[in-house]
């Protein structure tokens, strides 16, 4: 006999939380609503609480994410459940949804961890890191990185030898291999979606060599270097440790693509890989930075002197088309491309390139509604049905979307859009009242 749901009641449902789902939940959460925050990582914040820099204030990503990260995770209205998804949702009426929400084991009380990493010292087993984007190993009982909220301790089973070394070694006894998935029937009056984005793959590219050439890397792995958690004390090439003289920046990996399926503008990648040179420019004094590009878009306030200040540090802009790279037996790269300003087919050799790459969706939300369709756009994301009146509105009454669900955009847009579908919600949760 199936075992019953354990059932809770809240206002609103987010799914997930990065910084356009922590926006609406605390939005929401300060007007008295009750918050249940579902996020699918065993931290939330997101990939913000991961970058170095933002664009193109320079300002520290971690010191205006971990503050609102904090506000969230301590707020009365807000319940957060992390390594859980969401399996279904179903409208029963007006202003009433039923959610499944499946609970994936930590195999640590969150509660009794103090984050000591004792556990992460016993543990004899080396794994990649993901959240280091591989540039370095981690432990099969790990704390995923130094500012993550909740800041407890994980277990990854699925490379756990079972050895007990980290039970042993835990001075709180809150391991426990015991722990299974649970199931939760979740009664809300609303729904926000703000299921994020997921970064191209620059192995569906082969001629870049990504995975082959050693020290071709992607534009996370140069901004985990860059950040102040970063695996390094300085930018080293993955290949052999040396600090690289020569960088470049393939502009347009995996965006305005047809042949890979993406052919729109990813928005984010030119200012980003223009941040990541002017602090390249300040890490790597002597180091020459050139950006590949098609053509440079900085749409946004402040963006095009951004842009013009890296150009008067030193950056070079090469307007052309990478159309191979290929590895030296030293580790250096050659570049072949196609100059477009002067229509010739030329070759240049850096001994690091970092690809730049593009923003994609995380598919799968629209088959999570069982009884009603999500509608997305032709480019899978979720389709927004008045996106000049109300821009957080979907297909579904009662259900809004938030960030980059709903198309590519950078940080501050990000927020206003969790913003906007706060205030959208808000709004008709009123109704219900009325």
């Amino acid at each position: 006999m199936q075992e019953p749901k354990k059932i809770l009641k809240y206002d609103v449902l987010v799914i997930g939380g990065g910084i356009a789902g922590g926006e609406s939940a605390i939005n929401l959460a300060n007007l008295g609503y009750k918050v249940l925050l579902v996020e699918k990582e065993l931290s939330i914040g997101g990939k913000m609480i991961l970058l170095s820099k933002v664009f193109p204030t320079l300002d520290c990503a971690a010191c205006i994410t971990t503050p609102k990260v904090s506000e969230i995770a301590r707020h009365p209205n807000i319940t957060i459940f992390t390594s859980a998804e969401v399996t279904e949702i179903t409208k029963k009426d007006e202003h009433q949804f039923e959610a499944i929400v499946l609970q994936k084991p930590r195999y640590v009380n969150v509660a009794d961890c103090t984050g000591c990493q004792l556990c992460e010292q016993a543990c004899p087993v080396n794994v990649t890191d993901e959240y280091q984007y591989g540039l370095v190993g981690r432990k099969a009982a790990y704390i995923p990185f130094s500012i993550a909220s909740p800041r407890a301790a994980a277990i990854d089973i699925d490379n756990c030898t079972l050895c007990g070394a980290c039970e042993r070694a835990c001075p709180t006894k809150c391991i426990d291999f015991t722990q299974t998935d649970e199931e939760y029937l979740v009664k809300v009056k609303s729904v926000v979606v703000a299921t994020g984005f997921k970064l191209f793959d620059p192995l569906k590219i082969p001629r870049y060599g990504f995975d082959k050439c050693k020290n071709v890397i992607t534009s996370m792995q140069m901004e985990r270097e860059l950040a102040p958690t970063r695996p390094f004390n300085t930018i080293l090439r993955p290949g052999d440790g040396k600090m690289p003289d020569n960088i470049a920046y393939v502009l347009c990996t995996g965006s305005r693509d047809k042949s890979v399926g993406n052919p729109i503008c990813s928005q984010i990648c030119c200012m980003y890989s223009i941040k990541q040179a002017q602090l390249l420019m300040g890490a790597l004094p002597m180091a020459d930075i050139t950006i590949y590009y098609l053509h440079i878009r900085a749409f946004g306030k402040g963006f095009n002197e951004f842009y013009a200040q890296a150009q008067d540090m030193g950056v070079e802009f090469v307007k052309g088309k990478v159309g191979k790279i290929s590895e030296k037996e030293n580790g250096n790269l050659i570049l072949r491309y196609e100059d477009i300003e002067e229509g010739v087919v030329k070759e240049a050799e850096h001994d690091m390139v970092v690809l730049s790459v593009g923003v994609l969706p995380n598919q799968g939300i629209d088959e999570v509604f069982d009884n009603q369709k999500l509608q997305l756009d032709p480019f899978h994301f979720v389709n927004q049905s008045d996106i000049l009146a109300s821009p957080a509105k979907t297909s579904i009454e009662g259900v809004f979307v938030a960030g980059t669900a709903s198309g590519p955009m950078d940080i501050p847009d990000s927020i206003l859009s969790g913003g906007a579908a706060s205030a959208e919600t808000t709004s008709y949760l009123r109704r219900a009242n009325q």
